[in-house]
């Protein structure tokens, strides 16, 4: 009867410890720690838990081999630089050149003999070139080059030496004539350090292309990063040591956990979008700065040849410094009231007296032969000299004392507190600036116009017979100054404005 209870309680107890964790734990841990004992590597000793000098010896070998290579490598994850090289070195020659053409001095270059509208044109153009021109596979394989030197960088700048030094205390740093001494040590001391190491070298792809690897690594510092024999040796022994699993079974024998695992660290980089919308940025933003130096100095030189310097504001109303104090607070201002100033300037001053003296001699005295070959000549130079009454209504409509003028002010008074307000004055701005906008583009219009007849005019008055007006000599007579300077004076004085505008309506050059 004995007997049979004993078998009944062993039969028990088998079944219930076969459940239980804690014996199902223990058991797995001797299963693992048979597994360590029969590896090659004879890193760890599981009946004492201590890590092994063979163990110490094994990361030595690896920061012998690569701890060079730490100080190049200390900032490259994060170098814009490195990631540079990597892309540029794969850019075609097409590239090269679009490229080397948005380049600042070559923008420069191309802003002085090119139209800056035509010529963003062309930038815009070139930059979605340069874009189509990388194909999807060969972004995947640049990606995929700068993530094998980014995971090559994770593994060379893991502390080896922090490691080691609780192997060998006396270690010194980076002196790879050293011999280490290591000690056994307890397991506890480095499973943190295991898993971190694991971590990056389950995550280094052994595969890689080494040699394109070292040789941009090269470019971007100067030097090899570690002797091409010791790292294709290192990058064996990763192998095996990655196939045995013995870095697992240590870290989950030192850690009492079966169940932990490594986790590696992947790089999944995606570098070549970034590279083009950085290209795209600093070439826009260059491009933009050198258009508006262009604009400033062109806009410089043809003031001094229309009115020998910037003209002081002939508006009483809608100037800039009128505007400020909108834009104080965060409105668009009077954003027309620099041209609108040369423009009254202008109708003020050359239209007034220079052009007009030629008109009185062509349209009012000259003779046509065909009348209607004047009409769009006389009808756009009437328009030009009941502009300067039409910009005159506008800045007195603005003034303090004016209804609009009132209600500007008004409204910028409420805005602060009232949303309402504030949505009506950026509306009653905009209506302002519309039509000072309406004011320049009409007046420009019509003094192209003025300037194509005024050609046509001359070249008329140089050619015999005369076709277009046929009392020229008659003209001459009663003319204060020779017509042909008159004329050519004229259309240079138009030509130039109408050039001035353009810098302004157009942003162009």
């Amino acid at each position: 009867m004995q007997k049979k209870e004993g078998f009944f309680q062993k039969a028990l107890g088998f079944l219930f410890s076969s459940s239980d964790p804690e014996a199902v734990k223990r058991r797995t841990l001797r299963n693992i720690a048979k597994e360590i004992n029969r590896q090659k590597f004879k890193w760890y000793k599981p009946s004492s838990g201590e890590a092994l000098p063979q163990m110490g010896k094994f990361f030595y070998d690896i920061y012998s081999t690569v701890g060079s290579a730490q100080g190049i490598l200390s900032n490259a994850n994060s170098s814009a630089v490195l990631k540079m090289i990597v892309i540029e070195e794969s850019l075609t020659d097409n590239q090269r050149a679009l490229k080397e053409g948005l380049s600042e001095e070559k923008l420069k270059e191309r802003a002085q003999k090119e139209n800056t509208n035509k010529l963003e044109a062309l930038v815009a153009k070139e930059l979605d070139a340069f874009q189509r021109d990388f194909p999807t596979e060969r972004v995947k394989q640049i990606d995929h080059l700068y993530s094998q030197i980014e995971a090559f960088s994770n593994f060379v700048l893991f502390d080896y030496y922090f490691m080691l030094k609780k192997f060998d205390a006396g270690l010194p740093e980076r002196n790879f004539s050293y011999t280490p001494h290591c000690d056994a040590i307890n397991g506890e001391y480095v499973v943190d350090d295991l898993q971190d190491f694991a971590a990056v070298a389950y995550g280094l792809p052994l595969n890689a292309d080494w040699k394109t690897v070292f040789a941009i690594i090269k470019n971007y510092k100067g030097v090899e990063p570690a002797a091409a024999n010791r790292w294709n040796k290192l990058i064996r022994i990763l192998g095996e040591v990655r196939k045995s699993n013995i870095l697992p079974l240590i870290i989950r024998h030192i850690a009492k956990n079966p169940a932990v695992q490594v986790k590696p660290v992947t790089v999944n980089a995606r570098i070549v979008d970034g590279y083009i919308a950085k290209l795209r940025t600093q070439t826009e933003s260059c491009l933009k700065k050198i258009v508006q130096d262009t604009k400033t100095s062109k806009s410089a030189e043809l003031l001094r040849l229309l009115f020998g310097g910037d003209p002081p504001d002939s508006l009483q109303n809608y100037t800039a410094e009128a505007g400020d104090i909108f834009r104080r607070k965060n409105f668009a201002g009077f954003t027309r009231a620099t041209e609108l100033n040369y423009l009254n300037t202008f109708l003020s001053g050359c239209v007034k007296k220079d052009i007009t003296e030629i008109t009185d001699l062509c349209l009012v005295r000259g003779k046509w032969a065909a009348q209607e070959d004047s009409v769009s000549f006389s009808n756009s130079y009437h328009a030009l000299t009941e502009a300067a009454g039409q910009i005159k209504t506008f800045d007195e409509s603005i003034s303090e004392d004016a209804p609009l003028g009132t209600k500007l002010k008004s409204l910028l008074m409420r805005q602060e507190h009232d949303r309402e307000a504030r949505s009506q004055l950026n509306t009653n701005l905009k209506d302002v600036n519309n039509a000072a906008l309406t004011m320049l583009t009409e007046a420009t219009q019509n003094l192209i116009t003025v300037g194509k007849n005024l050609k046509i005019v001359l070249e008329d008055y140089e050619k015999q017979p005369h076709t277009l007006i046929i009392n020229w000599k008659e003209l001459e007579n009663v003319a204060e100054k020779n017509i042909r300077d008159m004329m050519i004076a004229g259309y240079k004085k138009i030509y130039a404005f109408v050039m001035l505008m353009q810098l302004y309506l157009k942003g162009g050059a």
